[in-house]
């Protein structure tokens, strides 16, 4: 095979997010900063990263240089590491109603709810589904995602999940971004189960789980434990079984009501999501861990609810990622930094620690080591954005989008092109 090799800038500032801790609070004095930067980039890989000029003379003669001819900061490839974005209908009622005043429980008996989404989502063949969640894939690549989190929990049944899943590995062959599938089969106990929620994750351990190794669509055993899902008593066997297998675990932790996330560290979970409801308990406990604290913003916008304290976790010393929740009910905006710029005006964070949320935590909290830095031997995922200030990225609130976006060193969106 042929290796492809170039040297790519000059860039007015790189940030390289190196050297940056996996937890904790960051000021962006910490921030390394290349001016007129360039990257020798090798066969979808960072090969070296400084200062273009040198860059040019140190290079073999014959390499090719792709120039950059305008003011540009390249960033990383962001890393959206929660999404539902494989998904039927959509539910602008449940919206409209919870602006009304009406409760969760008065939109489910409405017929709202994860339960509507679950009956549009069983509706559609695999292929539909595919195309669907290429279709929003490719929405969050032209924001700078390369690398997205896609979780099932629509189907509710053995043949369901694997429907979603098997449509998520599909989808990840249709899109330049890299998915990375999330089995949520615990999502919440299916209406149409006959049966307590006890053995309906029983089912899934026994009939779903072994077709998850045995199809290869995914490693990771996600869970949502809160009243209208299932309790901490009921999904500890759960989550036993699914370690026993090997699986990752991440846990939707602490949306409504605290105390979650312990489960998750008891669980050496990837991540605990949401935590809009974490105490200083439970603060302190995914602190001294290494779970990654994921806020989603954007469902607390969708259902005008608090924000995930974002500050007292980094304060206390944890690893804070930030992702967009893209889903039909709580967070269907799916502008992944429109949301993390909201957080950080509320929760006061430094612009290292917004791209540091974006960037190589939420890869610690996917597992993933080789990727999320612009430093030697890292995947070229990255971005360019037509400022010569990174600073305006979070200013404009996601107003500024991203000129160019490259994949394992290929460019595969140019502003309003899909490539």
């Amino acid at each position: 095979m042929e290796i492809k090799s170039y040297l790519i800038g000059p860039f007015t500032q790189l940030l390289s997010m190196d050297k940056l801790p996996v937890k904790g609070a960051l000021r962006d004095a910490q921030l390394e900063i290349i001016q007129h930067a360039g990257i020798w980039v090798e066969d979808g890989v960072i090969r070296q990263v400084g200062d273009f000029k040198r860059l040019r003379d140190a290079v073999p003669a014959d390499l090719e240089i792709v120039y950059i001819n305008y003011n540009a900061v390249l960033l990383p490839g962001y890393i959206d590491c929660h999404t539902h974005i494989a998904f039927g209908g959509s539910r602008p009622n449940d919206f409209a109603l919870r602006n009304s005043g009406s409760s969760y429980l008065d939109i489910a008996a409405a017929a709202g709810g994860i339960w509507s989404t679950v009956s549009h989502t069983r509706a559609l063949t695999e292929d539909e589904l595919a195309a669907i969640t290429v279709k929003h894939s490719l929405k969050l690549v032209q924001q700078g995602v390369t690398t997205i989190e896609v979780k099932s929990g629509y189907g509710l049944t053995v043949a369901e999940e694997l429907k979603i899943l098997r449509a998520i590995k599909k989808a990840n062959a249709g899109t330049s971004a890299d998915l990375i599938a999330t089995c949520l089969a615990a999502h919440m106990c299916p209406k149409d189960f006959n049966g307590s929620p006890e053995e309906y994750l029983a089912d899934i351990a026994a009939l779903l789980f072994p077709q998850l190794i045995e199809q290869q669509l995914t490693h990771r055993i996600d869970a949502f434990i809160e009243k209208s899902a299932f309790t901490a008593e009921q999904i500890r066997p759960y989550l036993r079984k699914a370690q026993a297998l090997g699986f990752d675990i991440t846990i939707h932790a602490d949306q409504f009501t605290a105390g979650s996330s312990i489960v998750a560290v008891d669980f050496n979970a990837r991540s605990a999501d949401h935590l809009e409801a974490s105490t200083d308990r439970e603060i302190h406990c995914l602190a001294n861990s290494d779970t990654v604290a994921v806020a989603l913003p954007a469902a607390s916008l969708g259902l005008g609810d608090r924000f995930t304290p974002a500050r007292r976790l980094l304060d206390a010393g944890a690893a804070l990622a930030i992702a967009s929740d893209w889903n039909p009910g709580s967070a269907p905006m799916g502008q992944l930094m429109t949301s993390a710029a909201i957080l950080a005006a509320q929760q006061k964070l430094s612009n290292a620690e917004v791209l540091a949320a974006l960037t190589f935590r939420p890869a610690c909290a996917l597992g993933l080591n080789d990727r999320g830095r612009i430093v030697r031997g890292m995947k070229a995922d990255f971005m360019l954005y037509a400022t010569d200030n990174y600073q305006d990225i979070t200013y404009l609130q996601g107003a500024l989008q991203p000129q160019e976006v490259w994949k394992n060193g290929v460019q595969v969106f140019t502003k309003n092109k899909i490539l």
